[in-house]
């Protein structure tokens, strides 16, 4: 069985012969990786500029979409947007976003599905709308706009959601599995907005990119982070195929587990509670309750790893701990 038909099995709760994997190598040695990743190339014509030195301890850059961002030298990545190109709502009149739906940047994705013909791909989408719109007034800024000025809101969310539903089409064409996008929703403890504004605001565009996705044989993968626990119940309703948690324990297995046999979850062993710890058996032990609570109805568990030891402050040994259990353990039994 490839992996492309493990993780349509996992999806489809058709029992695989075991649970999906996604995990970088270790040690230099390869482990079980199901999934391969693709993105569009870099437009060529765009304005955007690469990191420069500011003078004053940071660099700066301005990204496709019109974006000026700014990090600390060498202590973070990605920074923070300083100026937005949507100063004012006439400005959005005016703007122009990049240049997504252009499908000579995908050109590259025939040769991964050729060269990854066994793995389950998953195209790369700008956002549903949010984690992309929130930078073109920057995140403190749209949070007023979605209690001052919802009608502006749906409209500057439907520019960014038109653009990926035209990277849905692209991708659809080429032969990806699946779309992948991040939106991070929560602090620690709660959603950015309630739940009544999320629903108000935003469900429509999780509603137009599924029904889309779905209607081109594509499934729909989205990473957020923190709480979020209060839209899991309308994400799976909408038809999400696959939620991405890094804190699964935030939400809880248990409450997570309620929606077993209608959605996957795709998760490492969380990277706040648990794997920090170091300790051996607990990270054992709770790799197993993921394989029951998440993955004990013939599928919908995909284990993986995370990617920045470094930053969670964890020893790669500590992770392979849990993945030698998923793959010793988490297997099913064929019918």
């Amino acid at each position: 069985m490839t992996s492309r038909e493990i993780i349509r099995r996992v999806l489809e709760y058709h029992r695989p012969e075991r649970i999906g994997l996604t995990y970088s190598t270790y040690n230099s040695q390869p482990r079980i990786n199901d999934c391969v990743g693709c993105g569009p190339a870099n437009d060529p014509n765009s304005e955007a500029t690469p990191w420069e030195d500011d003078g004053s301890g940071g660099e700066t850059h301005v990204d496709e979409w019109g974006c000026l961002w700014r990090r600390l030298k060498g202590k973070t990545v990605g920074g923070e947007v300083q100026v937005a190109p949507i100063q004012t709502w006439e400005d959005l009149d005016a703007y122009q976003p990049p240049s997504l739906d252009d499908p000579a940047r995908y050109q590259h994705l025939e040769e991964v599905r050729e060269r990854h013909v066994d793995r389950y791909l998953l195209g790369s989408i700008a956002a549903c709308a949010f984690n992309q719109a929130r930078y073109l007034r920057r995140l403190e800024q749209y949070l007023l706009d979605c209690a001052e000025s919802p009608e502006q809101v749906r409209r500057l969310n439907r520019m960014v959601n038109d653009l990926v539903l035209a990277q849905v089409e692209i991708y659809a064409d080429l032969g990806a599995d699946g779309v992948f996008f991040c939106e991070d929703w929560g602090t620690e403890d709660r959603l950015l907005v309630s739940p009544q504004m999320w629903d108000d605001l935003f469900a429509e565009g999780f509603q137009r990119l599924i029904e889309r996705a779905h209607a081109r044989g594509l499934t729909v993968w989205m990473h957020s982070c923190g709480y979020v626990k209060d839209i899991i119940p309308r994400l799976v309703d909408l038809g999400m195929d696959v939620l991405q948690f890094d804190q699964p324990e935030l939400t809880g297995l248990d409450f997570l587990s309620e929606f077993s046999g209608r959605v996957t979850y795709w998760c490492p062993i969380d990277i706040q509670r648990i794997l920090p710890t170091g300790d051996k058996t607990l990270i054992e032990n709770r790799a197993r309750e993921m394989l029951k609570k998440l993955g004990g109805r013939g599928g919908g568990f995909i284990a993986k790893d995370y990617p920045d030891n470094h930053s969670i402050g964890v020893d790669p040994l500590w992770q392979h701990w849990g993945y030698e259990v998923f793959v010793q353990e988490g297997r099913y039994e064929r019918d």
